[in-house]
């Protein structure tokens, strides 16, 4: 197993409505990578997740966003599914602990419907960017270059598409992650 995030922290941000795959395969990965790995929510407690229309698992909040900042942590995951970034899109504070990531140059991956938030916080302008099907025109309308592809690493952010993705997107981000792609 390798060890190539070993002492680096992760957030994972999500709320209520989170695809289950796409967060706790990211976070396996991560955790098996050697990070440490952190839960951020907007409420203190458990979220619900989803497994396509039907509720998936519970899982625990580790923090809430008004308990971090971005400088606790080394690299930031968003998670898809409907529901969740398009709530976190009205959470000023999450979209600002987004924001932040990118201001410090930090590293962001985001699967799915997860870039949806990437464009509240402002940072798709100009950027090479895939995610579910349906996000393409908001993304090319914020000004990303929307491409179909499994995964896209474009500096230090890693979008892709969908769950079947997976095995693309948690190879990438740990690369990113680790300074080594």
């Amino acid at each position: 197993m390798s060890q190539a995030l070993a002492g680096k922290t992760i957030a994972v941000l999500a709320t209520d409505g989170f695809e289950q795959v796409e967060l706790d395969k990211p976070v396996t990965a991560l955790r098996e990578a050697g990070a440490t790995v952190e839960i951020i929510a907007p409420e203190a407690g458990e979220i619900q997740g989803f497994e396509h229309h039907d509720k998936g698992q519970k899982v625990a909040v580790d923090k809430t966003l008004d308990a971090v900042t971005a400088d606790d942590y080394d690299a930031l995951v968003l998670p898809g599914g409907v529901i969740n970034p398009d709530a976190l899109r009205l959470e000023e504070k999450a979209i600002d602990f987004i924001r932040a990531f990118a201001d410090a140059d930090k590293p962001i991956a985001a699967i799915c419907h997860g870039p949806w938030t990437l464009i509240d916080a402002g940072i798709v302008k100009g950027r090479k960017m895939t995610s579910w099907p349906s996000l393409k025109v908001d993304l090319q309308n914020a000004g990303a270059d929307w491409v179909d592809e499994t995964v896209v690493i474009d500096g230090k952010l890693v979008t892709s598409r969908n769950p079947d993705d997976l095995p693309a997107f948690c190879d990438g981000m740990i690369k990113v992650f680790a300074g080594t792609a």
